[in-house]
């Protein structure tokens, strides 16, 4: 039995939700809904969707803070469904790493297409993505990560950070990118916070976390991670 597709439908307007779920449904995909931006993370992490339908006029945060967050860990294909149609605002959700955007009001037989072709481009570029780095190798699909062949836990704080900073290997992330990307803009400027995580994460992968290998201060910018050897 072929498994259904599932969408995870990420909006607050009921009626929209009602529309898309019945539309979709209704042509064997399988859907479950969010009403905020908060919620759809979650259920993005625990329950792995094909293909993500994202409002950016979401309650909680906006939709471009979900998505940035949601690209620190997945590549799983994001359309952007939305009222905004400037032409800018279409393109920063897009250089953000939505798959695709389209505009509201739209008909199911466009959505179903968008969400096909976003599903075959997944499917030809989705091969394993890893970062290796001497004795260090993270799965970001499968979320998992591993130093000297043993799995490591991190908390979910701890796992956004370095792999966002695995995903910029090699490159200096200031404070303040890194403390928008997981805490969003309205987060206080204090980097405590992040002081505090990053002293943990090393606790966890840095054999001395005095002299660390794979995760680096830039004193009074930011971090560096040791360049991924798998590219």
């Amino acid at each position: 039995m072929k498994t259904k597709i599932h969408v995870l439908l990420v909006e607050d307007d009921k009626s929209i939700c009602s529309f898309i779920t019945t539309s979709l449904s209704g042509n064997g995909y399988r859907i479950t809904s969010a009403l905020t931006g908060k919620e759809g993370l979650s259920l993005a992490a625990s329950l792995c969707p094909d293909v993500i339908l994202l409002d950016l006029g979401l309650p909680d945060m906006d939709g471009c803070q979900v998505l940035m967050q949601l690209r620190t860990w997945s590549r799983m294909p994001v359309i952007v469904i939305s009222a905004r149609t400037k032409e800018q605002e279409k393109v920063h959700a897009l250089d953000l790493g939505a798959d695709d955007y389209i505009t509201k009001p739209f008909g199911t037989s466009e959505l179903m297409a968008r969400i096909r072709t976003s599903l075959r481009h997944s499917h030809i570029n989705s091969p394993e993505r890893i970062y290796k780095a001497l004795d260090l190798e993270i799965n970001f699909e499968k979320r998992l990560i591993f130093l000297r062949g043993e799995e490591i836990h991190l908390t979910q704080i701890e796992y956004q950070l370095l792999t966002l900073l695995a995903e910029y290997s090699g490159k200096v992330l200031t404070y303040g990118f890194i403390m928008n990307a997981i805490w969003g803009p309205y987060m206080d400027s204090n980097n405590q916070i992040l002081r505090v995580n990053m002293a943990n994460i090393r606790r966890k992968i840095e054999e001395n976390p005095a002299q660390p290998q794979y995760v680096f201060t830039e004193i009074g910018i930011g971090y560096r991670m040791l360049e991924n050897e798998n590219i």
